[in-house]
């Protein structure tokens, strides 16, 4: 079955920078597109970025400029590095599998999620 598990969260300071790591399993990974989104207390869970299979990108406004979504195909992993973090980054971060090969913004577009990876911007 699909696995996906994050890793890289932690406490950082406002600034600071942090990578995440997403490892998947179970699929024929370069054939999908790969999401992350995020989900802060009291919020619902927000579309961050995506690379599709043919190594495209998207992100939200909020934080384009500060992060950037890649692929390694030959290792199964999604990697979301994340710089100039502010404290309103704060959330549980998670991957998603997308159903096909192209960019989503809608979670609905997406039948695997990982188990999350928090991150924390604070001082």
């Amino acid at each position: 079955q699909v696995q996906l598990v994050e890793s890289g969260g932690g406490l950082v300071q406002p600034g600071g920078s942090l990578r995440l790591s997403c490892a998947a399993s179970g699929l024929t990974f370069s054939s999908y597109a790969l999401g992350w989104f995020r989900q802060a207390p009291g919020k619902e869970r927000e579309f961050v970025a995506a690379i599709s299979r043919s190594d495209s990108t998207g992100y939200a406004d909020s934080v384009k400029g500060r992060f950037t979504v890649s692929r390694d195909n030959a290792k199964n992993a999604v990697y979301l590095q994340m710089t100039m973090l502010k404290p309103e980054d704060t959330a549980i971060y998670y991957c998603a599998k997308h159903r096909g090969g192209i960019i989503s913004l809608s979670p609905n577009a997406y039948d695997y999620w990982g188990q999350g990876t928090q991150v924390t911007v604070s001082s």
